[in-house]
């Protein structure tokens, strides 16, 4: 079986279930949202290691986890997490860093590394937040809200890669990421504002009653899909200074869940960010 065959065979199966996921929201979706940030977090850790890193796995994959299930507890009112709860467990973090930990295994290292992976990959939680936006009064457009950005993303990735292979020369950041080409970012933004000007006006206006302004959904869809470069950008970075090609081979086809949600999970607060702006409700 190619490569090609086995990611059209996982996306058949996989996207029907996460819009499903998406639509039950609470604590289904807190669910897979744990269950990603803390397969995201391991992957994490081994692209660290490859780079002699040495962090506190079981940490990282404990508290990623735990970060949507908290969101959720705090949706709900059944929790009511503040800033001193997260200056006290990095606290008991570089304590037991200076325990277990001599100085020749760098503790120091090894703590904002932790910290730093589980911040990363616990951006997933945003999803959560869009879904209960402000502006959101039922299941059917919090899914479609949701799905916006995540549509975005997808768009400039298939964007990018089309253009490049049609129009590509110039390379975008060669050292970083070969493959990527000026041509091809220009292209996954100019499809992206497509795209969302018409999912904004038959998806998201119909199913959620929401909209943007003409401006608004031209700034909203430039703004995600110059951060989703910036994200596949950076999550490559990572894995080639560690000497590894994918996050891990979880995912038939796909490699890791960093490889597949590493642009999203730039784009999924600013999404957050600009909706709280920029969305509006529909005109009736």
């Amino acid at each position: 079986m190619s490569e090609l065959t086995r990611r059209i065979i996982f996306a058949i199966v996989a996207i029907p279930v996460v819009v499903a996921v998406i639509y039950a929201g609470g604590a289904v979706l807190a669910t897979l949202l744990s269950i990603i940030a803390a397969i995201a977090a391991w992957e994490f850790c081994r692209i660290a290691r490859g780079r002699g890193g040495d962090p506190f796995d079981a940490v990282a994959i404990v508290a990623a986890a735990a970060v949507p299930l908290i969101v959720h507890g705090a949706y709900s009112h059944a929790l009511t997490p503040t800033i001193t709860h997260f200056v006290i467990a990095v606290l008991l973090l570089f304590a037991s860093a200076i325990v277990l930990r001599g100085p020749e295994r760098h503790p120091l290292f090894a703590v904002a590394t932790t910290i730093f992976g589980v911040l990363y990959v616990s951006m997933i939680a945003y999803v959560y937040d869009i879904r209960y936006h402000d502006y959101v009064v039922d299941a059917r457009g919090g899914t479609a809200l949701v799905m916006l950005p995540i549509l975005l993303t997808w768009t400039t990735d298939i964007g990018g890669y089309a253009f490049g292979r049609i129009f590509g020369e110039r390379k975008l950041f060669p050292s970083v990421s070969p493959g990527k080409t000026i041509a091809g970012a220009t292209g996954g933004i100019v499809l992206t504002a497509i795209v969302c000007m018409v999912y904004v006006r038959y998806v998201l206006h119909p199913f959620a009653q929401l909209t943007f302004t003409t401006i608004g959904a031209i700034c909203f869809a430039l703004s995600v899909s110059v951060v989703a470069q910036i994200g596949d950008l950076a999550e490559s970075l990572l894995k080639r200074e560690a000497g590894v090609k994918d996050s891990s081979q979880i995912i038939p086809g796909h490699g890791g869940v960093l490889d597949r949600f590493d642009s999203l999970l730039f784009v999924l607060p600013v999404a957050a960010l600009l909706l709280g702006n920029l969305l509006i409700p529909a005109p009736t």
